[in-house]
């Protein structure tokens, strides 16, 4: 995610693991997300159980792409990654943000990426939002 313009941030995620391998129950997944730019690389390992509900959250928003008021957010099982959508009428606006883990909280990142509405984002979440599930 990102584009060529030398401000660029690029999101990538990947890495997708079991928390607990030895578990074969264990619904936590963990993977990576890694923001980097000129300058900037921040690397965060994201806990969920199961996945959050983020494909349901990005599906959605595919859904209802002809709007809605208000921002809607989600966030991580440990609240790693959160994600806020706002409708701007023609474009949605996606807020990425990185967290330090709790209880420290110390530090957090966030970048937002533009996307122009319409069948791209009616039939692709994933090209309107991130590449989900991150790949193994």
């Amino acid at each position: 995610m990102g584009g060529e313009s030398p401000r660029a941030i690029k999101l990538c995620f990947d890495r997708l693991t079991c928390s607990f391998p030895n578990e074969p129950d264990d619904p936590m997944r963990d993977f990576v997300v890694t923001a980097h730019s000129d300058g900037v690389r921040i690397e965060v390992t994201v806990r969920t159980w199961g996945g959050d509900g983020l494909d349901v959250f990005l599906n959605e928003l595919s859904e209802e792409f002809r709007g809605w008021s208000g921002a809607r957010t989600w966030q991580s099982l440990e609240r790693d990654l959160t994600l806020s959508a706002e409708h701007t009428g023609s474009r949605v606006q996606l807020t990425w943000g990185l967290h330090d883990r709790l209880p420290d909280d110390e530090w957090h990142f966030e970048a937002t990426t533009n996307h122009a509405l319409g069948k791209t984002c009616a039939t692709s979440p994933s090209r309107c939002a991130a590449s989900w599930p991150p790949s193994r």
